[in-house]
């Protein structure tokens, strides 16, 4: 089961034909999804639920639907067992950004965290889940798929948020109040963190 976020709202793509209350259901083979993210931004439908009987198929034919953004990004840890975090558009966010060119997918994970917010001495630790959520751009809906890495730094110096990015903070948050930031977060930083 993979979920794709149209803002916080949920596109659950499944093999099973149940759903919630609350919720539609569609065959992902003739679903439009111009229809569905519309139907999700403009009705109290708490998800939507695209079925396909192939498990192992279901997200290879979902990204074909739209074109593709692959990003990279960080869930940060330093020496005092804080996260890093940064706030755009009045929500709290994870560190991540658009792959350039042919560099790998970690690459680009370690330069995004370090062009939004100065943090430098980035070692990945580990992968994590992967996010999808469909954005809007120039008018065109398209899915963004972003690969997360668990990294460590012992950098202890001056956070610079990218405001040409409109990144207007950066931030080590210590649990308490990452739990406080999470309410003000996106669905897929929240099941990330």
């Amino acid at each position: 089961m993979y979920h794709i976020f149209v803002n916080d709202k949920p596109i659950i793509l499944t093999t099973k034909d149940k759903k919630p209350k609350g919720a539609k259901s569609y065959k992902l083979k003739t679903v439009i999804m111009r229809r569905v993210i519309k139907k999700l931004n403009k009705s109290d439908i708490e998800a939507i639920y695209l079925t396909h009987h192939n498990e192992d198929k279901i997200l290879k034919k979902f990204l074909k639907k739209l074109p593709n953004v692959i990003a990279g990004g960080g869930k940060v840890h330093n020496q005092h067992g804080e996260v890093l975090f940064i706030y755009r558009n009045d929500r709290w966010d994870l560190p991540k950004g658009k792959a350039e060119g042919k560099e790998s997918i970690e690459d680009t994970a370690i330069r995004e965290v370090e062009e939004e917010t100065g943090v430098k001495n980035l070692t990945i630790t580990k992968p994590l889940e992967t996010t999808y959520h469909i954005l809007k751009r120039n008018n065109r809906y398209k899915i963004k798929i972003t690969y997360w890495f668990e990294m460590n730094t012992d950098y202890d110096g001056k956070l610079e948020p990218q405001t040409k990015e409109g990144i207007t903070k950066a931030k080590w948050l210590n649990k308490k109040k990452m739990k406080k930031a999470l309410k003000n977060s996106y669905a897929n930083i929240k099941r990330l963190v």
